[in-house]
């Protein structure tokens, strides 16, 4: 059974993995658990596992058909790469205000992701519950040092998620019965 429904081979395991590693690695630095220090291993991941991989997983979706998974990971794999662009200044400096307003976008664009993905299994329902949650935190973080660090956390949370997500995909199909319940 697909972690997204269906009999199929199943590409979301990949975007499920290359978003919740990424999505870990710069929470560790919102929380203060790295220093920013470990931003280029981030940004690089952001571009390739984050970027890349993500938007591979889209294409493959939409090869076979599934709507949500061809936006899900498109999305969010252009999302890496344009954070990406953003945090390494291509195009300038960017304020607070413009990062909480980028940040509140991919919020409510999440948000409704979240409604589409109510009849989802529990796990992928929760990652994107928690994704809602982390950019709007995110966005409230670029006024506030506490709000930042709380996002922090409940996006090492978001991205643990996914990776077991992704592992639970791998491990189950591999295998041939449900090991990590989705």
């Amino acid at each position: 059974m697909s972690l997204l429904g269906g009999n199929r081979l199943n590409p979301a395991s990949l975007g499920l993995a290359g978003f919740g590693f990424t999505t870990v690695l710069l929470n560790l630095i919102n929380s203060g658990l790295l220093d920013s220090s470990a931003l280029p291993i981030v940004l690089a991941m952001g571009i390739f596992y984050g970027g890349f991989a993500q938007i591979i997983t889209g294409i493959l979706e939409a090869r076979a058909g599934n709507t949500f998974g061809t936006v899900a990971f498109t999305s969010y794999g252009l999302f890496w790469l344009a954070t990406v662009s953003i945090l390494m200044g291509y195009f300038g400096e960017t304020s607070n205000v413009g990062m909480a307003a980028y940040l509140t976008g991919w919020g409510f664009f999440t948000a409704y992701m979240t409604v589409a993905a109510r009849k989802h299994n529990w796990i992928t329902r929760l990652v994107f519950i928690t994704l809602t949650i982390l950019f709007f935190l995110l966005a409230a973080g670029e006024f506030n040092q506490t709000m930042r660090i709380i996002g922090g956390y409940e996006g090492i949370i978001c991205g643990a998620l996914a990776i077991y997500a992704s592992a639970a995909g791998v491990i189950n199909e591999s295998l041939g019965k449900d090991i990590l319940p989705t």
